[in-house]
């Protein structure tokens, strides 16, 4: 096919025409570049970037739903190396608005440890939030998930603009607790939020009003804030998927983020008979002070299907022992 270029100049009617579609063109970009969530009643008031998230393609058998119940399926999870914060492709009920698999994050001990929700297109974001401000389910609690947000805190809105997202909560939610509890529920926020790759920080405003200091203990927050700035809070491993409640099949991948002596930590896998099926040394890109990621497919053969767990470790460098960083329950398939 040959492609020709025009000398003539236009007619006044084809610039007067190409000048409007400039024009059209100009304010859709305008529109496309920011936008806001509102948290309070679900709906959008823009189509900001955080409504758009990653569809990368899953390997590996991980499957869960949003309520976290073992045994049952749904979309599953997906997540790119390099990436931490990845939701599952979105899926399409009917022409309806889309569901998208994504993670809110409780905490497990001290450390932030995530648990898998589905939340409705566009206010993805938005809806992460809430389900995150509703804390923790029953299965959930009983395996020690907790959170540190006051219970009635609630979401006014949340804008995301510049992979910045303004998060605006009710004046609950800076209400009691010591330094690690205002710590721990920033780190919350922060890392739902980011779960989402158009987020990649986060400000915080109290009831419309914007927060250069939290709480009683005087957090400093003049300006936003990401995950490195909880990495206190961070579990040396962090699994992003599998999450809890969720049920595997080999083989299965398992991917997150790890800060461990040499980037070295072992994933191991216990099926509902006690037996270990898989036990492998991973590397993560980066390590010995240094936040990198992993993204590995395990395979593994369980004896039996049932309740099992995932154990995230490393081998201390002084005596050999294992140092325990997080424990994920599943349910492994056969």
């Amino acid at each position: 096919m040959s492609t020709e270029i025009s000398t003539r100049r236009p007619s006044h009617r084809l610039r007067r025409a190409m000048v409007l579609a400039a024009a059209a063109l100009l304010a859709s970009s305008a529109v496309t570049a920011c936008g806001s969530e509102t948290g309070s009643s679900g709906g959008s008031s823009g189509t900001g970037p955080s409504s758009t998230p990653s569809t990368g393609a899953t390997t590996g058998g991980t499957t869960g739903n949003g309520n976290t119940t073992p045994g049952q399926s749904s979309s599953p999870g997906s997540g790119t190396a390099g990436t931490p914060s990845t939701p599952s492709a979105p899926t399409t009920s009917g022409g309806g608005p889309r569901q998208v698999r994504t993670g809110v994050y409780f905490l497990h001990g001290e450390k932030v440890s995530p648990a898998p929700r589905t939340v409705t297109t566009p206010t993805t974001a938005a809806g992460a939030l809430r389900a995150l401000l509703a804390g923790p389910n029953r299965y959930e609690r009983s395996h020690g998930r907790t959170t540190a947000i006051p219970s009635g805190t609630k979401l006014n809105s949340v804008v995301v603009g510049r992979h910045i997202a303004t998060v605006d909560l009710s004046g609950r939610y800076d209400d009691g607790g010591g330094s690690l509890s205002m710590q721990a529920r920033l780190a919350q926020v922060v890392f739902t939020a980011t779960r989402f790759p158009s987020i990649q920080k986060v400000q915080f405003e109290l009831d419309g009003k914007p927060v250069t200091a939290f709480g009683g203990e005087g957090i400093v927050l003049d300006e936003p804030v990401g995950r490195a700035d909880f990495e206190d809070l961070s579990p040396l491993v962090l699994v992003e998927s599998p999450m809890i409640g969720d049920t595997i099949r080999t083989p299965v991948r398992v991917w997150g983020t790890a800060n461990t002596f040499e980037a070295t930590l072992r994933l191991k896998i216990t099926d509902a008979a006690g037996r270990t099926v898989a036990n492998p040394y991973v590397t993560a890109t980066s390590g010995t002070g240094t936040r990198g990621t992993f993204d590995v497919t395990i395979p593994y053969k369980a004896t039996r299907s049932g309740a099992g767990l995932l154990t995230a470790y490393w081998d201390s460098p002084e005596d050999g022992r294992a140092v325990i960083e997080d424990t994920v329950p599943l349910t492994v398939k056969r």
